[in-house]
């Protein structure tokens, strides 16, 4: 069943969605040639008690720590640790999420740590955030899930290929709806499967987290024995970006973005929603 949420309960949601953006803020800014991924952690842990603001992730599943940091060839659900140092040159997804009042939200950046990178990989990541950009303009009134997942995908496969020869969508791995918990119905993926038909049709009140995840090569993937983090088959790296929106009368208001998505929605012709918070 898909949550449906009131406008005072898409205000919460997006309290916690502005958390998520501090945190990815603040993280992005330490995550710098010589940091460890458990430093990240910790700035993302002193941001949620500033905010008074609960962790989602911490506890999880029994995941250990606050936020996700994905290093290189790490698709999603890195974990921190002292023994992982950043170097120039180094790709990081920074995943991370907020509980305000009993509402969630859920969101993720690639951060290209120092200098060094090779065009390919600022290609990979702006290609994977535009794509997210893509799903979220078609994430309206009268669309389904389906549509979505259209839209990211076919962004991708417009693209110039990288030298790699393409681009892999991860295929065990997509987005999902997000409300009263973190992961909740639907699931996202963010290619078209027809087999799983159209999907719900959207409505005011439909919160979904967007998040394409895309690598140099192939859309395989493989769990550490960690039990969480994953990797690609091949070694080749992966971008990962995530938005939690919620969908409203007034249209798509993005609720981890700084400005609800304004700047971006509007490139692609589409309003964003008022801030219920502005």
């Amino acid at each position: 069943m898909v949550e449906i949420k009131t406008p005072e309960q898409i205000a919460k949601m997006r309290a916690a969605g502005l958390v998520v953006a501090e945190i990815h803020r603040r993280t992005a800014e330490a995550a710098v040639p010589g940091a460890s991924t458990k430093d990240l952690d910790d700035v993302a842990a002193q941001t949620l008690a500033e905010h008074g603001a609960k962790p989602n992730f911490l506890g999880y599943g029994g995941f250990p720590a606050t936020i996700c940091t994905s290093v290189n060839d790490v698709v999603v659900h890195g974990i921190p640790d002292r023994e992982t140092v950043l170097s120039s040159g180094d790709v990081i997804s920074i995943d991370a999420g907020a509980i305000i009042d009993g509402w969630h939200a859920d969101a993720a950046i690639t951060v290209l740590v120092g200098e060094g990178h090779g065009p390919e990989l600022v290609e990979l990541s702006q290609v994977t955030e535009a794509s997210l950009w893509a799903g979220i303009a078609a994430f309206r009134k009268g669309n389904r899930l389906v549509d979505v997942s259209k839209a990211v995908e076919s962004f991708i496969r417009r693209q110039p290929r990288p030298a790699s020869g393409k681009y892999g969508i991860v295929e065990d791995y997509g987005g999902h709806g997000i409300g009263s918990e973190m992961h909740m119905d639907p699931h996202l993926l963010n290619y078209v499967d027809r087999r799983r038909g159209r999907g719900p049709r959207f409505v005011p009140g439909f919160c979904l987290a967007i998040e394409p995840m895309i690598t140099l090569g192939t859309p395989k993937t493989h769990v550490l024995a960690d039990e969480w983090t994953v990797k690609t088959n091949d070694g080749t790296w992966a971008s990962h970006w995530e938005h939690s929106v919620a969908l409203t009368e007034a249209g798509p208001l993005v609720l981890t973005a700084p400005d609800g998505g304004r700047a971006r929605l509007a490139e692609l012709g589409v309003t964003a929603a008022p801030d219920p918070l502005a």
